[in-house]
């Protein structure tokens, strides 16, 4: 048997492997009810912990009076009561409404889209768990990982504002910032006060990044499914089997598109709003600028924009990966070109390889050999290794170079609305609202 037919075999017997620990693996993955061996039992506890569970009738009451609580009725009640117009200059809070409103419109567009995906959707499905069965045990693995990993994002992002805004607020209420004694007291009054509106803020802040890091983990699941369709070029397989596997791809690509393709464009005008109202606000003449009076709008304006770079740079990422996978085809059709002309040459297999070793050595672009370091410049599918192709003895020219121009003119990515959210729709965004700043200051303070 020749080593073209023993590569065949081999590549089937794994695939029969796989697909039988797929169906023995199945049920695992398709559980539905809660329990302590459960893989999402920590991430549904979170949920419970932060209200924002509705699996059941009292669950969704709880959770919708916790959000009217929090995000709408303690952030207007500290507007209207507490925001101590008439204090000093050291206390007085003159971009409040601007914070609360930033904050709030943005954790209810969260809290409304975490609780459609949800209810529609259920946990499972909506992270793509229930069809975790059909992936490599290599995907399993990095995105059960990736997915307890998630808990402590949303920490690492939401901890260090929220710690800051503790200290900001402790200072506030304990120099006297608020003399309101609405329970009788103004100690116990300003420690309620004080309480409720860290509350109300570690609650807004981490709804908000909570969907973010959904979506996160999310793209994460493709970019893994990615790099590990990107192995189909380095083994014998068919164009019929590459053809399905990227359809399916593109499949869940569209569904995630549609599923957030509101809330991205919802929290980029929300966002990109109240960033042009805190300058309008701040380039005012009659507002002294301090880190008492702006403390606060900074750290608004950090936790909004962080969760807009969560999102775009995931965004952004799994387009740039799915694109990269045109240009490893391409390469993949032009080794094996070459390699089926130099085997036909040469008259084998093997003299083909003697003749890739010494004509077409494994350099960069700049020359340099394959051994230097290349750093983070090259990833897992563009980079400027050879393939060593199998493909030449069974996938015709004419099936090659139709799977290259099928690449060509269907590019996968995460879209808006038809527009693709790569590196380029970025650029575009950034120039707009550079040129929104620029206009805005030009009329406030004179910048031409």
């Amino acid at each position: 048997m020749d080593e073209t037919s023993t590569t065949k075999t081999r590549f089937t017997e794994e695939s029969l492997l796989q697909n039988t620990y797929n169906i023995k693996n199945r049920g695992k993955y398709s559980r539905s009810l809660s329990h302590v061996n459960d893989e999402l039992y920590s991430f549904r506890c979170y949920l419970r912990w932060m209200c924002v569970d509705q699996s059941n009738a009292f669950t969704a009451t709880l959770s919708w009076s916790v959000f009217i609580v929090f995000a709408l009725a303690v952030p207007a009640a500290s507007h209207f009561f507490i925001a101590c117009p008439d204090c000093d200059a050291r206390h007085s809070r003159p971009y409040d409404a601007v914070v609360q409103l930033s904050l709030s419109s943005v954790a209810s567009l969260s809290f409304l889209c975490l609780s459609s995906f949800v209810r529609k959707y259920g946990l499972r499905r909506f992270l793509f768990l229930d069809k975790l069965c059909d992936e490599s045990e290599t995907v399993r693995m990095n995105y059960m990982a990736q997915l307890n990993r998630s808990l402590k994002l949303i920490s690492v992002f939401a901890g260090p504002c929220f710690i800051a805004m503790t200290a900001y607020k402790i200072w506030w209420y304990a120099s006297g910032g608020s003399q309101i004694p609405f329970l009788g007291n103004v100690y116990v009054s300003d420690i309620v006060a004080c309480i409720l509106e860290l509350c109300s803020w570690l609650y807004r802040t981490t709804v908000i990044f909570l969907v973010c890091v959904l979506f996160r983990l999310i793209c994460h699941l493709q970019i893994l499914r990615l790099q590990d369709f990107a192995t189909y070029f380095h083994v014998d397989s068919d164009v019929q089997s590459v053809m399905s596997e990227h359809l399916r791809i593109r499949r869940h690509l569209r569904i995630i598109s549609h599923r957030y393709r509101r809330f991205i464009l919802i929290a980029l005008i929300l966002i990109t709003g109240s960033q042009f109202v805190c300058l309008l606000e701040t380039t005012k003449a009659k507002y002294g600028l301090s880190i008492y009076k702006t403390g606060e709008l900074a750290l608004c304006s950090v936790t909004l924009l962080s969760a807009l770079s969560i999102m775009f740079r995931s965004a952004t990422k799994i387009t740039h990966k799915a694109q990269a996978i045109t240009g490893l085809a391409a390469k993949w059709h032009v080794c094996a070109t070459l390699d089926s002309f130099d085997g036909a040459d040469e008259g084998g297999r093997l003299s083909a390889q003697i003749s890739h070793e010494k004509i077409y050595p494994r350099v960069g672009t700049d020359g340099e050999s394959e051994g230097d370091d290349a750093g983070d410049e090259e990833d897992e599918i563009d980079n400027t290794e050879w393939i060593a192709s199998y493909s030449y003895s069974t996938i015709s020219y004419q099936k090659r170079q139709a799977l290259v121009n099928y690449f060509e003119n269907n590019k996968a990515g995460i879209t808006v609305y038809g527009f693709m959210l790569d590196r380029s729709t970025l650029h575009t965004i950034f120039g707009i609202q550079l040129s929104l700043v620029l206009w805005l200051l030009g009329k406030t303070i004179g910048i031409s």
